[in-house]
Order: C-alpha cells, then structure tokens, then sequence
C-alpha cells in the first residue's frame, strides 16, 4: 500500500505524501503569523461562529445587520470552524491552509489521469509553489475555497471526459454534473469569477468525452442546470427570506442578492468607472485621481497587466512558459483521435488559463493582484502536461527546442522578477538565470550525455525553473500579511505595506490605507474629564465634548486608531446590548468586534455607502436600547452626503453628548443631550 497500486511506478505515492506532507508544512507553519489577517473576513466569521443566521447569510455582525460584499460559501467553512474548534485566530486561517493542500493534492490525481503520476507531482508542486497561492492559502480571504471548488470542476470534468455510457443518466453525465455543482458553490462563494472556467470545461467535454454527440450535448446542458440549481437555491432563499428579518446584503443597491452578483460583483468588476464601486448603495465613486480602474492595485488594463510590476510577482514566473507549453502540446496533439485524453487536457487547462487570463488582463474595474491565484492550478497543470509530452517526443524536431525554450525563458523571466527587488537576496536571480541556461544546452543539443542522465536533468530544471518562484513563495509566509490587497513575496517587495496603498481610504474587500499625515486631533485635551460606568469592574476615563472631526467621508484619523484603541475595547466588553457600537462603514468596525467579542454594526456596509440602516431603522434600533454606543470617524467612501451613514452621523451628534474614550470620539446613544 505504501508503494501504490499495481502498475504505478514504485515512486508514486510516496512522492503524493511527500508533495502534501510538503504543503503542509509551507500552508500551515507559522499559520497566525498575520494575526486576523484580512479583519473584514474574520469579524463575519466571528459572526457565524456566534449566530447561526449571521452564518447563514454571512453576515458581518452577530446582530444581522448587514452582510459583507460577498455571497457566504467561504464564511460558511470559517464560521463552523469557529464553532467546532472555538473562534481564534487560528480556527479562521486553518481552513484555508487545508484547502490548500487538498487542491494540490487534488489537481496532482487530475493531471496524473491523462499524463501519469509524474506529471501529476509536477503540476501539484508548481501550483502549490506558486507565490499567490501560498499567501492566499494563508489567509482568510474566499479565493481559497474558490480555487478548491474549480480543481474539484476540473476533476469531475476529466473523470467525465473518461468515462463511457452513452444514456442520459450515464457515468459522463454524472461526473459532469458534480462539476456543474461545484462550480455553483464557487458562485456562492465568489459570485461570477467561479463562471470563467466553464468555456474550457465544457470545450473539452464536448470535444472529447465517450459518447455520441447529442449524449454529449445533453450532458452539458443537465451539467449547466446542475450550476443553476446549485447556486440558485441560495439566491432564491434570499429573495424569498422576508426582508426585514435578516441583514441587508451588502453591496448591492436594493437588498438583493442577485443584483451584487450582476452589479458591483459582476458588471462592475469588467467594466469599471462609476458602476465600479458604486453599486454600494448611493455612494458611488469612480477611481481616485490618476488611478484609473484603480490601476494602483494591479496597473493598467492590457495583455501585459499580469507581467506588471503588481501582478507578475503574485503568478507570472512560469506563466510565458506554460503559453509556450500550450501552443506546443496543442499542436503536437492536434491530429490525435477526438477522445484523445492529453488534447482534452490542453483544451481543459488552457482554456482555463486563456479565458480567467485574459478577463484578469482587461477588466476595467478592481482588480486585485491576489484574484490571480485562480491561475495557479492551470499554470501548474499545463506546465506538467506540456514537459512530460515535450520530453516523451524528444525525437520530434521542435520538441527539444521548445523545451530549452521553456527553461531558458523561465530562468530570464525569474532574473526579471528578482531584479525588481535588488536588495533581496542578490544572487539568486544569477543563480536561477545561469542554472535555467545550463539546463538549456543540453536538452536543445540532444546528446547522448543528455539522454543518460534524464533524471539528472530533469531534476536539475525543476530546481531552477521553480527556484525564484520558490523562494519567493517561502518569503511569502515568512512575511505577515492584512488588509484586503495582501502582496506576496519578501518584505522588500511590499511597496506599499502589506495591504496597504496611499491614499488615505479604505478600499475594496476591507483594505486598509495609510491615512495622510496631519490627521486632525480627536477630542479636546482642555474639556473636563468624566467617566463612564462600565458595571462591576470599575469606570473608563472619558473627555466631554470633542472635535467630531473625523465625520463620514473626511478619511482622518479616528476610522484607522479607533480597533487598537484599548479604552473603547473595554467600554465594548461591558455593553449587552444587541450592538455593542456602530459606526460608519467596516474601517474599524471589524477590529473593535474582534478585539472586544462584541457585535459592532458598520453602518452603510463596507464603503458606508449602502443604504442601511436608513435613520428611521436605526432611530429604531436606539430607542429600543439596541445599539449602545456611536463612535465617530467612520466614512463613506466618496463622501456622499446623502448616504443613510451621514444622516445618521448628523442625528446622532445633534441628539446626544460626545466623549473622548482614548482617541475616539464616541456618543453613549442612552444619553441623549438634555434639553
């Protein structure tokens, strides 16, 4: 049993444990290094971990209020996670690493069935090695569980294409539609992304499968009603849920789950401008100044967008390599029989890589450089499928050639990468640069040293064709991360901190931005000093009065020092109230729930800009003693002065008294200004 099955080289499964013993060490080592990591995530975890409604609509607070700008799938794993294993740091990433080292492990047995064992490490290593993934594996964002869900497609789909039965209920169909309901819960997790793989999918089955030509077209279309019924059920249960019993979804402009999947998660993304981000309620805002389609997260939009300095690092060190590997094998199989099992998986992964690739390359809207580790697995896989039938048709006459080709330009583009931070272990890049070309020679002359000493050189171009984007990818876990933009390599490449960007604004998915110098002081350091009773353990020293500069849409100070600041943390943990705070928009709202253990309600959502609650619902919500405290600074994120967040700022400092807890301005909303 160690050695596997009959007819599999000695080799292969103990290569299997040791790639996923591997991964594990890389995905899980060092694991809370990050902390909370993005806290927008991790406070909606909290919230499911606490509340099984907030974790069914993935809420962003226990007391339902609003959800995050995401459908739930992703916090549905960190939230049960939460449950089982008691909330922590650790609780939320681990299921991330997890998915990591079943992904791997996954798209090694896909790759092995149409190309052997061999190219199944090979593919499972370069995906697993690739920097992206490593960071994103680490962390508590949902592409995690969005790449396991298309490896899971992807595997279904090669099992469809291998399998014979020519009914309506046969075995291709089967398979088929287990794809269908995993890319389904990969919309449920990331909405339209999940769809970008279904072109290269259904092109392979409909080439390839066994079966007549109307059982394979069948076949798609039960496979394309089995992504309906996976993702609709969940759409249909939220437009059916009476409305003012669960949280208003978040992002979207009239509380419905299925206009964030076309608006701002879906149209939005592709074309950008006003739409982009404006669909967060009535806050639109187009990119800051200079930034079009917010070019400062992944640069200008264009064919060579994932070569840039923001995304070449994340995934493009065997990209040009992989294109290369898929021109080649495609053309090396193109006279093949149609149920050819290696063409299928060119057209597979390639089409994989093409569509998501070029999506990535000219979206007009946020792009993140992280979004990028849905190229991983097909990079990996194409990589392997390519080398091994590159390698097993030596006698072809472009077939070393190509492959020199691969490993010398693999080598020149790790050298480009590693340039780009000079500072950071300056001999690599001349390692990897000189190693690649030495490999080179020998495969592109064929000679009899070369062909007796394969392993030898095969293993020689696996260690520098995966050098750079290894020790990058160490980096990348050695290196903590937050926000919502986190940025994989060494500490030297994170031009602009970790997560961070200048601006002084918060940014899509919970990013967080240095706020500018000169922020204006909170509270006044002459008023009289007061106190809060906060129950059996004593009082809070507070200030009366208090600036209020930091109002919705100004970006100052309070939004970025109000979750660490300690004073406001412990006036949290005594409030029993259904919110324990409000504040406008998630800045710091996610920090002071996880930091506290309080529900705190981010007023208008993510940007602030969302239309919940209006003023009526939360005048509602004081009334009743729901929300205990209202802490000023928060913003809205193009200042919209109309938003349901600025209104409520205005009631609120006009109605009740300001304190100054720590540095925060923050108003005891059950002590309204006496008359």
């Amino acid at each position: 049993m160690v050695f596997g099955a009959d007819g599999q080289p000695r080799w292969a499964r103990p290569g299997l444990i040791g790639l996923l013993a591997v991964t594990a060490v890389l995905y899980l080592w060092d694991l809370t290094n990050s902390g909370w990591a993005n806290e927008y995530y991790s406070a909606a975890a909290q919230a499911g971990s606490r509340s099984w409604k907030a974790l069914l609509f993935g809420s962003f607070d226990a007391g339902n209020a609003i959800t995050v700008d995401k459908p739930p799938a992703a916090l549905w794993v960190m939230g049960l996670s939460g449950k089982l294993l008691g909330f922590s740091q650790w609780s939320v990433l681990l299921p991330q690493a997890l998915m990591g080292v079943v992904s791997v492990g996954l798209l090694a047995a896909t790759v092995r069935r149409p190309s052997g064992p061999g190219a199944g490490l090979l593919a499972g290593a370069t995906a697993g090695l690739t920097p992206v993934a490593v960071l994103i594996f680490r962390f508590d964002n949902p592409d995690a569980l969005l790449v396991l869900l298309l490896v899971v497609a992807a595997y279904c789909t090669v099992r469809a294409i291998q399998a014979t039965g020519d009914r309506v209920w046969s075995a291709p169909t089967g398979w088929l539609m287990l794809a269908g309901v995993a890319v389904g819960f990969g919309f449920l997790t990331k909405m339209m992304q999940a769809f970008l793989i279904l072109p290269g999918l259904g092109l392979a089955f409909l080439i390839a499968a066994n079966s007549s030509l109307r059982q394979r077209v069948l076949s798609l279309a039960l496979a394309c009603l089995a992504v309906v019924v996976s993702a609709g059920w969940y759409i249909a249960l939220v437009e059916l849920w009476p409305a003012d019993s669960r949280p208003f979804i978040g992002g979207s402009t009239d509380n419905s789950l299925w206009q964030l999947a076309v608006g701002y998660n879906g149209l939005g993304r592709i074309l950008g401008g006003s739409g982009n981000m404006g669909s967060h309620g009535s806050g639109g805002v187009d990119a800051p100044e200079g930034m079009s389609g917010f070019a400062g997260f992944s640069g200008s939009s264009g064919l060579t967008r994932l070569f840039n300095p923001e995304m070449g690092g994340e995934i493009s060190w065997l990209l040009p390599a992989a294109l290369i590997g898929l021109a080649a094998g495609l053309w090396l199989t193109r006279r093949a029989r149609r149920t050819d099992r290696t063409r299928a998986a060119f057209v597979l992964w390639g089409g994989w890589l093409l569509v998501t690739g070029v999506t990535f390359s000219f979206m007009g809207g946020i792009v993140h450089p992280y979004y990028t580790v849905a190229l991983a697995p097909a990079i990996g896989a194409l990589i392997a499928l390519s080398v091994r039938e590159l390698w097993s048709r030596a006698a072809h006459p472009a077939a070393r050639p190509t492959l020199a080709l691969m490993a010398a330009g693999t080598g020149a583009w790790s050298f480009v990468l590693l340039n780009r931070t000079p500072d950071w272990l300056p001999w690599l890049r001349w390692t990897v640069l000189i190693g690649s070309i030495l490999v080179a020679l020998p495969v592109i002359a064929g000679s009899r040293a070369s062909r007796r000493y394969a392993a030898v050189l095969a293993l020689a171009g696996v260690l520098f064709g995966l050098g750079g984007a290894s020790a990058w990818a160490i980096a990348t876990a050695a290196q903590p991360h937050s926000g919502g933009n986190p940025l994989s390599g060494p500490a030297a490449a994170q031009s602009f901190g970790p997560g961070c960007m200048p601006g002084g604004a918060p940014g899509e998915d919970g990013d967080r931005f240095t706020p500018p110098s000169g922020a204006a002081p909170e509270g006044d350091p002459a008023a009289p000093s007061g106190e809060i009773t906060t129950g059996p353990t004593g009082v809070i020293p507070v200030q009366q009065g208090g600036t209020g500069d930091g109002a919705p849409g100004n970006g100052h100070g309070p939004m970025f020092a109000s979750a660490n600041n300690a004073e406001l943390v412990a006036l949290l943990e005594h409030s029993d109230a259904r919110w324990a705070a409000a504040t406008v928009g998630a800045g710091s709202a996610g920090g002071l729930a996880l930091n506290s253990g309080k529900s705190v309600m981010a007023i208008g959502g993510f940007t602030g800009s969302d239309d919940s609650p209006t003023l009526a619902r939360f005048q509602t919500y004081v009334s009743a003693g729901q929300v205990r405290y209202f802490i000023d600074g928060g913003m809205v994120m193009g200042g919209n002065a109309d938003s349901s967040g600025s209104q409520i700022s205005a009631w609120v400092k006009s109605h009740f008294t300001a304190l100054t807890v720590g540095a925060s301005t923050v108003y005891d909303l059950s002590r309204p200004v006496t008359a």
